[in-house]
């Protein structure tokens, strides 16, 4: 008799532990609901998480303010046909509708947008009457005039100008730059008191001639492999 009330007493629990088991399959919250201290979910755990800003990235270059759309739209595509031959981080772009006087040699920074911009001499074929302004150019030996086109900047030598650079010309319109001697240089005709007693600088035999105090710092921003566009638009 008591082995049976005991055996009857074993089925009553495994079926009361049963249907909690069952209950708690259906609703698991509310086990859930039951736990204590730090591992219980409140209100506060199913809050929106705020998404983290987006990316900034660097504005493309257009330099509106220091290069003409037109002028800077050109030099793009000059540095997409030779970017094989060219190192993309920076580039010069000369602006030879402004006259002498004026900052027209744009440094730009192709990662961050920055730019710097100096006085550039142009070559007197391409100024014969000397007003400050280029009239043409021409790629052709013998015309001391400046060129348009894509160059790229080369080796350093010293010449009669002292520490120069020499350029390859990557143009149709300019593919003669090596030959002709189309350097960048310093001159004392670049030089800013050139504006203060003519209102002009003087003017090369074709070359990118900067003022002399100017120079070093033409050469740490292009370095070598770097590519400088000259156009008149």
């Amino acid at each position: 008799m008591h082995d049976e009330g005991d055996a009857l007493h074993a089925r009553r629990a495994l079926l009361k532990n049963g249907l909690l088991l069952a209950g708690a399959i259906a609703a698991p919250g509310a086990i859930a609901a039951t736990r204590k201290g730090p591992d219980r979910i409140t209100s506060a755990d199913l809050r929106p998480v705020t998404p983290p800003p987006p990316p900034v990235f660097a504005r493309p270059v257009t330099s509106p303010r220091v290069v003409r759309p037109e002028l800077m739209r050109r030099a793009m595509a000059a540095l997409d046909r030779h970017g094989s031959r060219v190192r993309r981080d920076r580039m010069a772009i000369v602006d030879f509708n402004a006259k002498s006087a004026d900052q027209r040699f744009h440094f730009i920074d192709l990662a961050n947008g920055r730019s710097t911009s100096l006085r550039v001499a142009h070559g007197s074929g391409s100024d014969p009457a000397h007003t400050g302004w280029l009239q043409r150019f021409s790629n052709q030996h013998g015309s001391n005039a400046s060129c348009e086109g894509a160059f790229a900047t080369a080796d350093y030598y010293h010449g009669k100008h002292g520490r120069s650079q020499r350029l390859h010309g990557l143009d149709a319109s300019n593919n003669n730059a090596l030959e002709r001697a189309i350097v960048i240089h310093g001159a004392w005709y670049a030089n800013p008191d050139m504006i203060r007693t003519h209102g002009m600088l003087g003017r090369s035999q074709g070359c990118f001639a900067f003022a002399e105090d100017e120079l070093e710092q033409v050469f740490a921003r292009l370095g070598t492999g770097r590519m400088i566009y000259a156009a008149k638009v």
